[in-house]
């Protein structure tokens, strides 16, 4: 009698990574938040406070009205609208590009630049510290992947140096743990010696970074640039939802003729593209707003560093907080919340440096009371290191 071989059970292996999980107190869950939550939110990447702007919501509304709950399609059949248009050449002219190409995420927009322009036998080097959604781009790019030290332009050069081919480096603007800046203009400047093409995540710097919050490629004197293309989002800063990518106009034909995330994708909703271009608009009348994200994050590290706390110094508008373990950071969090404060919890794997962090997000909208309040429960509820 042949003996009966046990077929493996479907999705077997979730159980013992479930198990891993529990047993490294890295298990995540989610935690839906009323319309009406009584937190202070330092939590979000709301920056210049928009979200709830009631000329925001108000554009948001009236995108719905005019233009239904949803774009209807992709963006190459019915999907892109006027709205669409309007906000791709504003956006376009604020950062100092050429062109502009909405997608429906941020994640989206790196997956499309960095698919769409590289190939086989292309060169990506990729910053140790870039978002997951641009190591997901360059292991679905089919390029070779190089992984330079963090913020380090000696060790852009050395991956770059012998090779011959196309090459492109890609580095977030401003990082989204410790909220470090990178070195665009000395990344550029090593870019440049080797021919290759620049292509920055601004996702953390529109909005903050640069004359009137036009980003960090602007701070640097690389707007515009022909060898340098730009992602951003809509969901930081702008207060809405969406992703982009700015660049030479011939890069942005590339990119609706090649890039998969933006073809095959539904467009992105009108009320996010309307609420986008209303605090596009808005920030370039109030462009104090960006100075006042830096400020806040500048106010919220000098006092947590003053009590005893260890924090980075923030470059933009994220200031993390060290704490002694994973478990530690998520017993912190929580006790914030329970004291009526919203606070960022990153732990492995989300950290690539394995420590484990609270993140607080500076908003240009927080007066010095509701500063001095976070302050005060971060410190009292810290744990003991």
């Amino acid at each position: 009698m042949l003996e009966r071989v046990t077929a493996p059970t479907p999705f077997g292996r979730l159980a013992a990574e479930a198990a891993r999980r529990e047993r490294a107190g890295l298990v995540r869950t989610l935690r839906p938040r009323a319309a009406d939550s009584p937190l202070l939110d330092l939590a979000s990447n709301d920056y210049l406070g928009l979200t709830r702007h009631p000329e925001v919501t108000a554009a948001a509304a009236d995108a719905v009205h005019r233009w239904g709950a949803g774009a209807t399609g992709s963006r190459l059949v019915t999907g892109s609208t006027e709205l669409h248009a309007e906000l791709e050449r504003e956006l376009a002219e604020f950062t100092g590009f050429e062109a502009a190409l909405v997608l429906s995420s941020g994640y989206a927009a790196n997956l499309a630049a960095l698919t769409a322009l590289t190939a086989p036998g292309s060169l990506i080097v990729s910053d140790a510290g870039n978002h997951a959604s641009i190591v997901d781009g360059c292991r679905l790019s089919r390029a070779e992947t190089a992984v330079a030290a963090h913020t380090d332009p000696a060790a852009v050069r050395k991956c770059l140096d012998g090779h011959t081919g196309e090459a492109v480096v890609v580095t977030d603007s401003v990082f989204s743990v410790d909220g470090d800046a990178a070195p665009l203009a000395e990344t550029a400047a090593v870019v440049r010696e080797f021919g290759a093409g620049l292509v920055v995540d601004d996702a953390h710097g529109l909005g903050v970074l640069g004359a009137g919050g036009r980003g960090a490629p602007n701070a640097a004197g690389l707007a515009g640039a022909p060898d340098v293309v730009v992602t951003v989002t809509l969901s930081k800063s702008l207060g809405s939802q969406g992703g982009a990518v700015l660049g030479p106009a011939h890069v942005i034909d590339h990119l609706v003729n090649a890039a998969r995330t933006f073809i095959f994708d539904t467009g992105l909703a009108p009320a996010a593209a309307g609420g986008a271009l209303a605090a596009l608009r808005l920030l370039r009348r109030e462009p104090g707003r960006a100075a006042r994200a830096r400020e806040v994050a500048s106010s919220l590290h000098r006092r947590l560093t003053g009590a005893g706390l260890v924090a980075a110094v923030p470059d933009a508008a994220v200031v993390s907080v060290r704490a002694p373990s994973a478990g530690a950071a998520l017993r912190w969090a929580a006790d914030c919340r329970a004291a009526g404060l919203g606070v960022g919890c990153f732990r492995p794997p989300s950290v690539p440096d394995g420590i484990s962090r609270l993140r607080l997000t500076a908003r240009a909208d927080l007066d010095d009371t509701q500063i001095a309040g976070a302050v005060d429960t971060v410190v009292r509820t810290a744990p003991a290191s």
